[in-house]
């Protein structure tokens, strides 16, 4: 049970999902659902990323006021599909390179290249590695749909003509990557599996995300092998909930998953303390640059957050590696842990995007209007991250804070001054002692010349 003590009744809500562990966390915090006939009139919409896209068309006269949120950025997708991301991650480290950063953090992507543009680039890596696997994706789909796995080039150009007979110009919700495939998966009881994380972003400029601790494993209901019979087996290669729930080794009590506690506890007792600490640490390190990989190009509206889903990969030498981020991760239950853990999530959410100071403001303030008329201009709303209105919170539920931008250029903004400071304290030694030097220098030139006309007039005196 999760009781909920303060409870708010005006403020108004409404979803696209008729998921349990949404509707009941709005519901019980006393809030008032949204009715049809209320129209612009609500505070807070978990919308779907088809309604998001409707809310910010340049066709609508929708325009979010003060104290409206929505639960996605207006252009989520350039971190959610698959080859947006691939090109930012590219554009990302370019930057960082040219600042003469250390690019080899970014190396947690697998190869990747995007079809049918690279189609000529991919042929000449897979010419590399002829032996090579790699997994075709399609950019804009979940849940496993349209994955398969090649290990030789007549394989691709076969589907290829297939997917793009002679076709010019291909609209980008059909393109595809294709990506090295991790061949040496770190396996728990020789069997695969990844990890699912949930991150909260409450803004791209500054960054502010957390970081939630229901994290789980998911693994596949068969044991790994290479083998190439088994190439095109789903069982054994995709580890989604979604695939894996039509196996005939399913286990419906637990899911196939593991909670992240018990995977880490397996982990330190194969791998030790210092290595499983230091997976996490690069796991963090993998959602901070995916996040700032996309930071620039991100519509920042103080009107939105977003809850990712973070899919990540370990190998047989501890390494995580990215395997997608998804924009709508699933609110569906399949096992009663996996109910509390949904539940839990969307409060924890809840908590970060709209906490307690928010609740007070939209006392007898509701939804926003049409372009055509005026805003709300009470002094409540949105709390405003940006200007400082309200601190990023260092824990919420099961929430974290994982990064503050804000707090990080204060923190180097701090240590410069104090650098500057220590400078302008330091005793000016090095002046004063070269005037002293020359100075010093001056007078034994002078010294020495005295005793040379010295000596050169007793030796003449001898000599006379």
């Amino acid at each position: 049970m999760y009781v909920l003590k303060d409870r708010v009744f005006n403020v108004k809500w409404r979803t696209d999902f008729d998921k349990a562990c949404v509707v009941v966390n709005f519901e019980r915090r006393g809030w008032q659902k949204w009715k049809e006939s209320d129209h612009d009139d609500w505070n807070i919409w978990w919308a779907s990323v088809y309604s998001t896209k409707q809310v910010f068309s340049s066709d609508s006269h929708i325009r979010l006021s003060d104290h409206q949120l929505i639960n996605h950025f207006p252009n989520h997708y350039e971190i959610t599909r698959k080859d947006l991301m691939v090109k930012n991650m590219k554009r990302y480290r370019k930057e960082m390179n040219r600042e003469g950063r250390d690019v080899s953090v970014l190396d947690f992507v697998p190869t990747t290249f995007v079809l049918p543009g690279d189609y000529a680039l991919f042929a000449e890596e897979y010419r590399k590695q002829p032996n090579s696997t790699w997994i075709l994706k399609p950019s804009a789909r979940a849940q496993g749909k349209g994955i398969f796995l090649i290990n030789k080039l007549s394989q691709v150009r076969k589907w290829y003509a297939t997917q793009w007979p002679g076709a010019i110009k291909v609209n980008s919700s059909d393109a595809y990557v294709v990506s090295k495939y991790i061949q040496n998966p770190l396996l728990v009881g020789g069997k695969k599996f990844d990890l699912r994380l949930y991150v909260c972003v409450r803004s791209y400029r500054p960054l502010l995300a957390y970081k939630s601790s229901l994290c789980f494993a998911r693994f596949c209901n068969f044991k790994y092998t290479e083998d190439e019979d088994d190439l095109d087996n789903a069982f054994v290669h995709l580890t989604n909930v979604a695939v894996q729930k039509h196996s005939e080794s399913y286990n419906e009590n637990h899911g196939s998953k593991w909670p992240l506690e018990s995977l880490k506890f397996y982990l330190k007792t194969n791998y030790g303390l210092e290595k499983t600490n230091k997976l996490m640490q690069d796991i963090d390190s993998i959602i901070v640059h995916t996040l700032k990989a996309c930071q620039a190009v991100m519509i920042n509206d103080r009107h939105c957050f977003e809850l990712y889903g973070y899919d990540i990969i370990v190998d047989d030498t501890l390494k995580p590696w990215l395997i997608e981020v998804n924009a709508s991760p699933s609110l569906s239950a399949t096992t009663h842990a996996d109910r509390l853990l949904k539940f839990q999530l969307i409060n924890d959410t809840l908590k970060c995007v709209a906490p307690k100071q928010w609740h007070k403001q939209q006392q007898g303030h509701h939804g926003g209007g049409h372009k055509s008329s005026s805003s709300s201009s009470s002094s409540g709303g949105v709390p405003n991250f940006i200007s400082g209105g309200v601190s990023p919170l260092q824990e919420t539920g099961s929430f974290t804070l994982l990064y503050d931008e804000v707090s990080k250029q204060q923190e180097r903004l701090r240590l410069r001054r104090e650098m500057e400071k220590s400078e302008s304290d330091r005793p000016r030694w090095s002046t004063w002692g070269s005037s002293a030097s020359v100075a010093s220098g001056q007078r034994d030139r002078e010294s020495s010349s005295s005793s040379s006309y010295t000596r050169r007039r007793a030796f003449s005196a001898r000599r006379g």
